[in-house]
């Protein structure tokens, strides 16, 4: 019988005490950086700011094509990415067999996480705007931006799957329902949470990118929405790099007030997120 190893009330605290403090350096930083864009670009906030048109060389007027353009990037990224992702994380977790392809497939997946995104925005340039001729457009950046959020997309997605316990597969084909039947009515449903959570992951990436818009779809100025796919736009994040970069005497509380609506543009969708994620997991059986 093995004999359990007792850790000294001392050395535990001092552990927990560690971990607090770790914790604390990771967190208080990042608090100190919200509330400070929050306090520099609260004043900017206002109607106009948010629903006029740049004026005066981006000096004046508003961010309304920026707030729009970028709603249509991370939707146009959604409507390519989030469907494929979830059907190449059902492949791989349920019908592709465990060999050597299956497992280098995953590392090749794992790797493409990693690439900077600035190689996204030159393959896009290359492919999208220059080869298949889209042009600089919400299409073409919105392809480019879905390229690069499938493997955050496709990676947490099989992970979801795989956690769903291997009992619910068995109970279903039990009872007479095929594979895609339980893959589709069980399966999915419980593992929906941290499907969303990858989902999320991967749109909020694509909302916040400059590099690879500034390559494929992104205009420096353009006081006026798209009117189709085939259209350039302004973009938050890109906007953000021009009057921060390129224009000479931009007024600081315009600046911050840009990135405090890219913030509240990203803390939406996390809030949004949030919320069908809890639904879902009160739904979960186990």
């Amino acid at each position: 019988m093995k004999r359990r190893l007792l850790i000294p009330q001392h050395v535990e605290k001092l552990g927990f005490g560690l971990l607090l403090g770790i914790s604390l350096l990771t967190v208080i930083p990042i608090i100190a950086i919200v509330i400070y864009i929050f306090y520099q670009g609260a004043p900017a906030i206002s109607w106009e700011f948010l629903t006029a048109m740049p004026s005066n060389g981006m000096k004046a007027g508003g961010l309304w094509p920026a707030i729009i353009g970028t709603f249509y990037l991370t939707l146009g990224t959604a409507v390519f990415s989030v469907p494929l992702g979830i059907a190449a994380a059902v492949y791989i977790a349920e019908y592709a067999p465990n060999n050597r392809w299956t497992r280098l497939i995953r590392i090749a997946i794992i790797n493409l996480a990693g690439i900077p995104s600035v190689v996204y925005g030159l393959f896009g340039l290359g492919l999208f705007v220059v080869f298949m001729k889209f042009g600089t457009s919400i299409l073409a950046a919105s392809l480019t931006l879905s390229i690069m959020t499938l493997p955050v997309i496709i990676s947490t997605t099989e992970e979801a799957l795989r956690s769903v316990p291997t009992s619910f597969r068995v109970v279903s084909i039990s009872l007479g329902a095929t594979r895609w039947q339980t893959i589709r009515r069980v399966v999915l449903p419980q593992a929906l949470p941290g499907i969303i959570t990858g989902v999320i992951l991967g749109l909020e990436r694509a909302a916040g990118e400059t590099a690879p818009i500034l390559f494929t779809g992104a205009a420096f100025f353009l006081p006026r929405l798209p009117h189709s796919p085939l259209d350039a736009t302004m973009a938050l994040p890109y906007h953000l790099f021009v009057i921060s970069t390129q224009v000479p005497g931009m007024p600081i509380q315009i600046q911050y007030g840009t990135v405090l609506v890219l913030l509240l543009f990203v803390l939406i969708m996390n809030i949004s997120a949030t919320i069908i994620r809890s639904r879902a997991r009160a739904r979960r059986q186990w």
